[in-house]
């Protein structure tokens, strides 16, 4: 199970993959839940990312991870209601009166660098606000599904301040040296389409579409040899850090040595049975 205290920020949710065998293992997602502040990051909601994290890192039911935001609360009479918020940034009460010495400590083993070194596939479900740590998070994930009316930033500069979650490493990396200068440099936000356009999202959709196209593709990649995925996964992100020499000589060799897993096996038989994969996970 979970560890307790992460349901007090974050809500921690498990479908199954495939409901009819429940051996294929689950869907975990993991909702940032401060509705009243947009799902601001705090030190309490890091710290419940973290845990999560290594939770669903160490459980092997858990084959892939979404990070999400709680939808607002419905609003009080006569009240606007609030937007819709993914991760609205970083709790910016935290930072008055802290020194580098103390940010710096805060910052070490964070919880943008927790989702990041997941060997296991992530998604960011996003609706509505991704600014800052926000935005940071969901570029911490493999892939980011959003919503129409979502909107994308990295507003730190106008705080005399610099992206700290791996903005400035991750986001030139997903949409191109001049698109993140622009982003970073500027401040600006950019809507959903314009972030698909850029490719720092995979795809766009309807507010009411989106849980049910990200659990689609949740499934379909959560379907696969849980081993195979993390193999998969470290090749691609090695890829970000090395010569392409050296990461089609790394391919190669791991190509070669998942000719010795029994998942090989199972899945050759499976297809040539024409029959469902029951991966053994090894």
């Amino acid at each position: 199970m979970c560890p307790a205290p992460i349901s007090e920020v974050l809500l921690v949710e498990e479908i199954a993959i495939d409901i009819e065998d429940k051996g294929q293992g689950n869907i975990v997602i993991l909702t940032v839940n401060r509705p009243n502040k947009m799902n601001a990051l705090n030190s309490d909601v890091s710290n419940a990312l973290i845990d999560a994290c290594k939770w669903a890192e160490l459980e092997n039911s858990a084959r892939i991870i979404i990070f999400a935001g709680t939808s607002p609360l419905p609003p009080p009479e006569g009240k606007r209601a609030k937007p819709n918020s993914f991760i609205a940034g970083a709790d910016i009460s935290e930072f008055v009166g802290v020194g580098g010495t103390e940010i710096r400590t805060k910052f070490k083993g964070n919880a943008w660098e927790a989702i990041w070194n997941l060997s296991k596939p992530t998604i960011a479900m996003i609706d509505g606000f991704a600014l800052g740590g926000g935005c940071e998070v969901a570029m911490s994930c493999d892939m980011r599904m959003a919503t129409s009316r979502s909107n994308f930033g990295t507003p730190e500069i106008k705080l005399g301040l610099i992206p700290g979650g791996g903005g400035t490493q991750r986001l030139p990396r997903l949409i191109g040296y001049g698109n993140a200068m622009e982003m970073i440099l500027g401040g600006e936000m950019v809507s959903g389409d314009l972030a698909k356009s850029m490719g720092l999202v995979n795809h766009i959709c309807e507010p009411e579409e989106l849980r049910g196209k990200t659990l689609d593709l949740a499934k379909t990649i959560g379907s696969k040899s849980p081993h195979t995925l993390k193999v998969a996964k470290a090749l691609v992100r090695a890829s970000l850090e090395q010569p392409i020499s050296q990461g089609i000589e790394d391919e190669a060799i791991a190509f070669a040595g998942l000719f010795d897993s029994e998942d090989k096996e199972i899945g050759v038989k499976a297809f040539l049975n024409r029959e469902s994969p029951k991966w053994a996970g090894k």
